[in-house]
């Protein structure tokens, strides 16, 4: 693709050299420029892509596209290389991908989903009733990325980087793909990840303190404001009318026609009859002109609400009764309330809760049907919003008969100083804990505490398999994990 059609639509850039520049692809990491790249230096939080535009000429980059800001005077550039100069590179990074992929996110359907919990269990839910009506689709997320059944790569991040999602969106279109169902995070959002990317549909989950700190939002003003772009991106959505932020969304989402789903408000979608127990939940719900009941095998309150934003896109896009159904009693999440089989008939179970009220919801949900005691392993994430850390504390030393306090992914800071901060919260309440820093020496003292009676819950890591140290990713598969001590118990 020549150069000059890779810029279409880009504002305010100054260019230096040939546009006409026959271009082979598009970077944004130097080590995987090759002849005829683009390379586009992004400024991102731990590393500067312009400390790298030399390696990316040595690799055969044809053009460069620079931050304005950037001090150029410090590169050495070629007089003949073609330059030109952004005023974001990461907006126009967004714009370049759309247009070097041919916007394939046209030739499909796509639903995206936001809000500080459920994003994965909702996106995973409407993958599956679409799939059960007979669609083909495509899934973006925390998780992995998926093509059907097909896992077509990994995740890195919730919502991948711009360029790489375009790649995605042209892979999935070259595929015959009729849905895309991805994760939004507010950080995707912020940093431009989904410009120019065509949203069909959009469904907000809730919205309670997260992602707050110096990488990601600097308060919930920001957070929430975040979230808000991505139904100012599209004609249709979704939202929790039990939340509080619902009312506020739909006022500044004006152009966006948003429905509404509850359980205890009023909405266009309402939860009535819900019983929970240890393995499901099962609620009534109108479908049409009959009360439906529907029944999905993730206990607690919050799979009700996960499972009514499905049910809104699917009763929106023409899906019956039974096929929606079918879809949310076959749903199987990795990471989220997944229990794991053993001989010894101890019930573990490992799920994603990384936050206070995700915790708390879990807790909240076990205690309920628990016979004995619950016996909870968790820890919080380094580099990451520190006010949440003793909340956790304080969530688990309440719900919990017995704590692990221990490590996550503490990626730069001390673990030590991580499980500091969470004693804190913890040592206010009554409840009975201990510290492990290593976290499978935690896993391996809960499983031994543990009777067929109690319930061994590991927070916080969920589908993950890895730990996060120092900026490596060392292996680290809970399943795994506890089938090791269990044959060695």
């Amino acid at each position: 693709m020549k150069l000059k059609d890779l810029l279409a639509g880009i504002e305010n850039f100054k260019i230096r050299g040939d546009q006409e520049l026959e271009i082979s692809s598009v970077e944004n990491n130097s080590q995987k420029v090759k002849s005829g790249s683009l390379f586009v230096a992004i400024k991102g939080f731990d590393f500067d892509g312009h400390q790298f535009v030399e390696e990316a000429i040595k690799n055969g980059a044809v053009a460069l596209m620079l931050d304005i800001s950037a001090d150029l005077k410090s590169i050495k550039l070629p007089k003949d290389m073609t330059v030109i100069l952004s005023a974001d590179t990461r907006v126009d990074l967004a714009k370049v991908a759309c247009n070097f992929y041919h916007h394939p996110s046209r030739y499909f359907k796509l639903i995206g989903v936001t809000g500080t919990k459920g994003k994965t269990t909702t996106t995973y839910m409407i993958k599956s009733i679409l799939e059960k009506a007979g669609h083909k689709v495509g899934l973006i997320g925390t998780i992995a990325n998926y093509i059907g059944e097909d896992q077509i790569s990994e995740s890195n991040r919730t919502t991948p980087e711009s360029l790489e999602l375009q790649k995605l969106f042209y892979q999935m279109a070259k595929e015959k793909v009729e849905y895309v169902v991805m994760e939004v995070s507010s950080q995707s959002l912020k940093l431009h990840r989904v410009d120019g990317s065509d949203f069909d549909m959009a469904v907000f989950t809730n919205f309670s303190k997260d992602h707050i700190s110096l990488k990601e939002h600097s308060d919930m003003e920001d957070y929430f404001n975040s979230k808000l772009k991505l139904f100012q991106m599209c004609p249709k959505g979704f939202a929790n009318s039990d939340d509080f932020k619902c009312e506020r969304l739909m006022y500044y989402a004006k152009n966006c026609d948003i429905k509404t789903y509850s359980v205890d408000n009023g909405s266009n979608l309402i939860a009535k009859d819900i019983t929970i127990t240890n393995a499901s939940v099962d609620f009534k719900v109108k479908l049409g002109q009959k009360n439906e009941r529907v029944k999905v095998n993730i206990p607690g309150r919050y799979s009700v609400y996960n499972a009514l934003a499905a049910i809104s896109v699917a009763v929106s896009i023409g899906v019956d009764a039974e096929k929606i159904k079918e879809g949310l009693l076959e749903i199987v999440i990795p990471g989220r309330n997944e229990l794991i089989p053993n001989e010894q008939e101890l019930t573990i179970m490992i799920d994603y809760a990384h936050t206070a009220e995700s915790l708390e919801n879990v807790l909240t949900s076990i205690k309920a049907y628990t016979m004995g005691r619950i016996i909870c392993v968790f820890g919080c994430g380094g580099d990451r919003d520190k006010t949440k850390r003793p909340e956790m504390g304080e969530v688990a030393g309440r719900l919990a008969d017995f704590s692990i306090v221990t490590t996550d992914n503490p990626r730069t800071e001390k673990p030590e100083d991580i499980i500091q901060d969470i004693e804190e919260g913890i040592a206010k309440t009554k409840g009975n804990y201990k510290i492990v820093v290593d976290r499978k020496e935690a896993i391996a003292e809960a499983i031994k505490m543990a009777t067929k009676r109690d319930i061994v819950i590991l927070a916080g890591k969920g589908h993950e398999k890895y730990q996060e140290i120092n900026g490596v990713k060392h292996e680290f598969d809970e399943r795994k994990i506890v089938k090791e001590i269990l044959k060695s118990k």
